[in-house]
């Protein structure tokens, strides 16, 4: 362990602290993106978020769910993004649909790749 003030431990939060107040995107080890204004954090990373929002993509559809104020326990946490502006990050050819639409097409995603991984199987 060095003694110096810019250790390897002080790097990481004033790295996090540079986000403070910014608006940025996670993206969690299970696959899942958030969006929102960086509030706060503690030493373990765990992240509070305002005004977050959940981005959902299946295909060329897409969704963001609104959560309000989140907290995101910072061992899952895989990635995190400054996002430059409120604009429309996305393609022009993503489309926006409902929450409903969006959770349909996650489950027809899931059905197809699981049959996909199970067409190995011969059963007969």
């Amino acid at each position: 362990m060095s003694n110096w003030p810019n250790s390897d431990d002080n790097l990481f939060s004033s790295s996090l602290a540079s986000y403070l107040d910014r608006k940025i995107l996670i993206l969690l080890r299970d696959g899942r993106e958030f969006l929102g204004t960086f509030r706060s954090f503690d030493q373990y990373a765990n992240i509070v978020l305002e005004g977050t929002l959940e981005r959902i993509m299946v295909g060329n559809l897409f969704c963001d769910i609104p959560l309000g104020l989140y907290i995101i326990r910072g061992e899952n946490i895989m990635l995190i993004g400054e996002r430059e502006s409120d604009e429309k990050e996305l393609p022009p050819h993503m489309t926006c649909v409902s929450v409903t639409e969006i959770r349909k097409a996650q489950k027809e995603e899931l059905k197809g790749s699981t049959t996909r991984k199970m067409d190995f199987l011969d059963f007969d």
